[in-house]
């Protein structure tokens, strides 16, 4: 079946203002399909929603909506009106590095509202549309943090191991009715998540900076993993890394990564 005949009309993608979320917006619009763009910076969106309708002639929608309000799917929904959508990327999301304790409880608590709740609210009800119909996907943006427990990035990775967990659960429940779900799970990502999440990549050795990844590689290996995989790791060298904590006994000591997010920290 076509990209557009499983996935289409219409693909919802939140935080699509910048980073993954907008090259997802302009990769799935390249195939084809109409797309709905969620976040907060409605001037962002507009732009984008420009560009994509000039370069693919799709369709697009631009939805300011705060993915922390207590009533965001209704404001979601209300925009849509009777747009169908048939697929949903769950990419928003936000970090924050450093000592779990030093960050205000109220911060966490809004990383978890987003992280978490927001998609699952998503999934829960675009998912059902998709079932009765046969057909649709969903991806899940996890992280390898979310493979592998990062001190200095506590909350952050927990959130992660429950999107990459609540997604490859849905890959097997939702499979049996022809909708396809995947756990994407980058390593680092050139984006404006570096800024948000307080990490300084120049502090990083020559190696550890080869390892970051353009949104268009992740994004690309997110959709061609869609419908084949449950789980997705972008990137030889993080599948690699992920493979030998598989194999070592207990999985990657945690000191080691304490002493790895260290050094992406800001020095002072």
């Amino acid at each position: 079946m076509a990209f557009v005949d499983k996935y289409g009309p219409w693909a919802l993608i939140t935080g699509a203002s910048a980073g993954i979320g907008a090259e997802f917006a302009r990769q799935i619009a390249a195939k084809g399909v109409n797309v709905a763009l969620v976040a907060r910076r409605r001037e962002r969106l507009e732009a984008l929603g420009a560009e994509l309708e000039s370069q693919y002639g799709v369709r697009t929608l631009a939805i300011a909506a705060d993915l922390c309000a207590d009533d965001f799917l209704a404001t979601i929904t209300e925009a849509l009106g009777t747009r169908h959508i048939g697929l949903l990327v769950n990419n928003a999301g936000s970090g924050m590095t450093g000592e779990f304790l030093d960050h205000d409880l109220d911060t966490e608590l809004q990383m978890l509202t987003l992280n978490c709740r927001a998609p699952l609210i998503l999934a829960h009800h675009f998912g059902a549309r998709m079932r009765d119909d046969r057909r649709g996907g969903i991806i899940m943006l996890a992280s390898i943090a979310g493979i592998v427990p990062t001190p200095m990035f506590s909350n952050y990775s927990a959130t992660k191991a429950w999107n990459r967990y609540l997604g490859e659960g849905l890959h097997e429940e939702l499979g049996r009715d022809g909708v396809d779900v995947v756990s994407l799970c980058p390593g680092l990502t050139q984006s404006e998540f570096f800024d948000h999440a307080n990490v300084d990549p120049t502090n990083w050795p020559a190696p550890m900076r080869a390892t970051i990844m353009s949104a268009q590689d992740v994004v690309k290996a997110g959709l061609k993993g869609l419908g084949k995989q449950s789980q997705v790791v972008p990137g030889l060298s993080y599948r690699m890394l992920m493979r030998m904590s598989r194999l070592a006994p207990g999985g990657v000591p945690p000191w080691i990564i304490d002493r790895v997010m260290r050094f992406a920290l800001p020095k002072p």
